[in-house]
């Protein structure tokens, strides 16, 4: 039936992507070897997230199969690196065509979220505006902080920036935390991979 189908699927991408993590190709490090030494270097934990979303994603395109898991990944990855429910929320806010100064939502683990986020306001927001990571440590103190989920208290936003040869901001990746100053430097870097993977591998319809 439907439900045996989803569990074979899973368990067959589930060693797809540790085979792929386990067994890079050299060209494959050379990648990941080189993009991390234009910043922060990856530590092993992202270095093997990186990898991971490269092998789970493979050859498809499509932006709401590849953001629905990658949000997955990365939630209970997160969850077995800092702690189960440490990090309460994980997933996308993307701009759209017919509304290109706002932020919609899109996949994502955890609680309900909020439906919409202008450009500018807001961790996801500015993090859109500017088109720079945004590391929270007290969410509580950050200027007009959207509180979707109470029991946040830190934040991190990373932009998706289109691969045009301009900072051309597609959405966010956002994720938050139970815990204060939850995501530090190597976080940064680390997301700032995931994302840049995820942009390569995905095509987005997005202005």
């Amino acid at each position: 039936g439907c439900s045996n189908t989803g569990v074979d699927i899973a368990g067959e991408s589930e060693g797809r992507v540790k085979r792929e993590a386990d067994h890079m190709s050299e060209g494959e490090e050379a990648t990941v070897s080189t993009e991390a030494k234009r910043g922060r270097s990856l530590t092993p934990f992202y270095q093997n997230l990186v990898a991971q979303v490269g092998g789970l994603i493979g050859d498809v395109t499509d932006w709401v199969a590849n953001c629905a898991n990658v949000s997955s990944l990365v939630y209970h990855e997160l969850a077995k690196e800092k702690g189960d429910g440490v990090v309460n929320w994980c997933g996308f806010y993307l701009r759209r065509p017919d509304k290109p100064a706002t932020l919609l939502l899109g996949p994502f683990q955890g609680k309900p979220a909020c439906l919409h986020i202008p450009i500018g306001k807001g961790v996801c927001g500015t993090a859109a505006q500017t088109a720079t990571t945004h590391v929270v440590p007290n969410v509580h103190q950050f200027p007009g902080h959207i509180a979707c989920d109470a029991a946040s208290n830190s934040e991190i936003v990373v932009p998706i920036i289109a691969q045009s040869g301009q900072t051309h901001v597609i959405g966010v990746f956002d994720l938050d935390s139970t815990s204060l100053d939850c995501f530090n430097d190597d976080d940064k870097a680390g997301l700032e991979q995931v994302v840049a993977e995820l942009v390569k591998r995905t095509q987005f319809a997005f202005p």
